[in-house]
């Protein structure tokens, strides 16, 4: 397929998200070790070298995917808070609970995720910041309320992450059934809630 036809065939930015999307399936099906630009190309149907319009090398690609799966995981975290009823500890479970289901239906793309998180890709981790925004803003709702207790917003949201993320991981290894992720993330969160609580109901004395 030459240059021309691939244009008439894929308007500005679908041959992008095209071969986002290809890779995603990929990260699902095999792992994104296996993922290769020239396998991608064959896959959406263009010429091996038409990738690279958008994308250098395999691993600009893996940082764009991981970067797109942040902002899908913040648009749910943020629609799970603007759902739920008024209350701040319902709001807070909402939120994890949005993030919990995220991971157990995406589990190699949340792998991926976090590892490029960790290599320090700007754009990846500036979309991992505002993914976790909400979670955040809640816990300096309930320290503001004198609900939490003081300290680093991040810090917590931390833990809590932490925890719920090993739950999700005990589910996606078949550990523990996935029916009963709701019942363990709620338990999860309540007692994050309670435990965090210690400080501020002292200083309230």
């Amino acid at each position: 397929m030459n240059d021309q036809s691939e244009q008439r065939r894929y308007h500005h930015g679908d041959l992008r998200a095209a071969l986002l999307d290809a890779a995603e399936h990929g990260v699902r099906t095999h792992g994104a070790a296996q993922l290769s630009l020239r396998d991608l190309a064959r896959e959406v149907g263009v010429s091996h070298a038409a990738p690279r319009r958008h994308f250098a090398d395999r691993q600009e690609l893996l940082d764009a995917l991981a970067e797109a799966g942040f902002t899908r995981l913040g648009e749910s975290i943020r629609r799970a808070v603007e759902d739920a009823s008024d209350g701040f500890a319902v709001r807070t479970r909402s939120a994890v609970s949005a993030f919990a289901h995220f991971a157990i239906e995406n589990p190699a793309l949340l792998e991926l995720m976090n590892s490029t998180k960790r290599q320090g890709a700007s754009s990846t981790a500036r979309a991992a910041e505002a993914a976790f925004e909400p979670i955040v803003e809640l816990i300096r709702e309930g320290q503001a309320q004198n609900v939490l207790e003081s300290g680093e917003p991040e810090e917590l949201g931390l833990i809590l992450y932490a925890t719920v993320n090993g739950i999700t991981m005990l589910v996606n290894t078949n550990m523990v059934s996935a029916g009963r992720l709701d019942e363990l993330t709620d338990t999860a969160v309540g007692q994050f809630l309670r435990g965090a609580a210690g400080g501020a109901r002292s200083q309230a004395r």
